[in-house]
């Protein structure tokens, strides 16, 4: 099956896992879709790949044999599509996305059979009001018990395991030193005394909640752990990070932001607070450390005003 992954996909994948790894993965690609496509339905049509796509799987319009558009994706092991199939079956639809059911042969590890929601219609499509009220609404479904027996880690694992990179990003530039000192600070504060345990999506924002048939809003591409839902909004409260830097009034937006997202979800402020500094420095350092300057500086332009 020839077809060339999108752009915006190769370039993750070689930030993400070196891109020996990324360029051994994408030449096996061809080989994964055609058994997937075999294996999900008998007589299943492949569309197009979807373009620019997602950042951590391809993902392949299809028609299944019945005539149902559906959605194949297709991710590498790094990017644990296991939990995200464990996560959406949970979920069974409930705010995110449907797994659908394939009766007649097992869906191979790295493949997920989804229904099709319209790709190139998300929260961002919206006034700036209106995204934050119906994300607010799309994730609070979301949050439920996590099911018995799940593989899951936690907030406090995910994050344990984000601290050295971080370190090291002060310890190459020693500018950042105060911002990721302020963030590690507010992580270890919080891990210690972290008040629920809820399933999260791990990667809420904006443009993973996409426009449906079944739904008006439905969620995608969750990255799943278990733990408190400030850990869950703090992404959200970033969104639109460039508009926030480019605006005069950004720093007290973003604060109030932060206060309306936690008084509408009843979620305690300062935790909320806490978890958006130390996301936004993390996700600012990872940024450079690829060569994503742009992006890095405006994630730890927007920390600073925490």
């Amino acid at each position: 099956m020839g077809f060339e992954p999108p752009q915006r996909l190769v370039r993750a994948l070689g930030e993400t896992y070196g891109e020996a790894a990324a360029a051994e993965w994408l030449g096996r690609l061809p080989a994964l879709t055609g058994e997937a496509l075999s294996a999900v339905d008998h007589g299943v049509t492949l569309d197009r790949v979807a373009a620019p796509g997602g950042r951590s799987s391809l993902v392949l319009l299809v028609h299944r044999a019945d005539g149902t558009p559906a959605v194949l994706k297709i991710a590498p092991p790094g990017a644990a599509p296991g939990l995200e199939r464990a996560a959406l079956a949970h979920w069974n639809g409930w705010g995110a996305v449907e797994l659908l059911a394939v009766p007649d042969a097992p869906v191979p590890a790295d493949a997920l059979l989804l229904e099709r929601l319209h790709q190139e219609v998300s929260l961002r499509s919206l006034p700036e009001a209106k995204a934050l009220l119906e994300a607010a609404g799309t994730v609070r479904r979301l949050w439920v018990d996590p099911p018995a027996g799940h593989a899951f880690e936690t907030v406090e694992e995910r994050t344990g395991r984000q601290l050295e990179p971080m370190r090291a990003a002060a310890v190459r530039d020693p500018a950042l030193e105060p911002l990721v000192s302020a963030a590690l600070a507010a992580r270890e504060e919080l891990v210690a005394t972290s008040p629920e345990l809820f399933l999260l999506h791990g990667n809420f924002r904006q443009s993973k909640v996409l426009s449906g048939e079944r739904a008006p809003w439905l969620a995608v591409g969750p990255e799943p752990l278990t733990g408190e839902r400030a850990y869950d909004l703090a992404r959200l409260v970033r969104d639109r990070v460039e508009d926030l830097i480019a605006s005069p009034g950004g720093a007290a937006t973003a604060r109030r932001r932060i206060k309306k997202l936690a008084d509408s979800l009843e979620v305690d402020q300062a935790r909320l607070r806490g978890w958006t500094l130390f996301r936004a420095v993390e996700s600012g350092t990872r940024a450079l450390s690829v060569g994503r300057t742009q992006d890095g500086e405006l994630s730890l332009e927007f920390a600073g005003w925490l």
